[in-house]
């Protein structure tokens, strides 16, 4: 907690520092790569005021063109080590609501990452068409399938709403995993203690001749992949 205190004016300070940078970038450039750029310092910016060290492994896994990246999800701290640290430009998915926190969701908005409206299955589905076809169009995008966060750590069941996704655009699957980051906040962001995690990412699995009805086997076989980088890397 204390550490937390002491990092606070850090974090905001970068926080509304990148953001009004992001915002004039955003609207200057619909490209979001500027945007990009500038999170990727905004989060390696906060990781390192946390003590937060981030070891990569499997860079030469990530495929040139567009992926789908399917990340397991057991902190805030996620979203930090994916932007800072993932050595690609790519886009979140996340939850629409975001989009009305300032500094926060504008930038998100405006670098073109995707929200969800979770409160509407139909809406959310639409939103995943869209999203497909800005796949398919050479955007990379970041999920995290398990929709919500891991309480201890665990990799729970991977929606196959994801994978639909995945299939729909004709683009492979990149499974990522997040080992020690409960080590490093073991009940939130309130606990958190200096420390090393590690960011594995695995060979791309391919969609392939893949029918939307095989999303939900495609999700546990991802999830596995994810799952075993946790034994072997924590």
């Amino acid at each position: 907690m204390l550490r937390i205190l002491l990092v606070l004016p850090l974090i905001a300070a970068a926080t509304l520092f990148f953001g009004v940078l992001s915002l004039v970038a955003g609207a200057l450039d619909r490209s979001g790569r500027v945007c990009h750029a500038l999170a990727r310092a905004w989060a390696r910016l906060l990781l390192w005021g946390l003590g937060v060290t981030v070891s990569v492994a499997g860079q030469e896994a990530v495929p040139r063109g567009a992926v789908v990246f399917a990340a397991n999800h057991g902190s805030a701290l996620d979203v930090l080590i994916l932007f800072g640290h993932l050595p690609a430009n790519f886009r979140f998915i996340h939850k629409r609501s975001l989009y009305w926190i300032p500094f926060v969701g504008w930038p998100l908005w405006l670098a073109g990452h995707i929200g969800i409206d979770r409160a509407s299955p139909f809406r959310a589905r639409r939103s995943l068409e869209r999203a497909a076809e800005r796949v398919h169009a050479g955007t990379s995008v970041v999920v995290f399938p398990e929709g919500t966060r891991s309480p201890d750590g665990t990799v729970r069941v991977f929606k196959r709403g994801s994978f639909v996704l995945a299939i729909e655009a004709g683009v492979p699957v990149v499974p990522v995993s997040l080992a020690g980051v409960k080590a490093v906040v073991p009940r939130g962001l309130a606990t958190l203690r200096p420390g090393t995690v590690r960011l594995r990412i695995h060979p791309a699995v391919p969609t392939e001749g893949r029918a939307t009805d095989a999303a939900e086997a495609l999700a546990d076989e991802v999830r596995r992949v994810v799952a075993s980088g946790l034994g072997t890397a924590a």
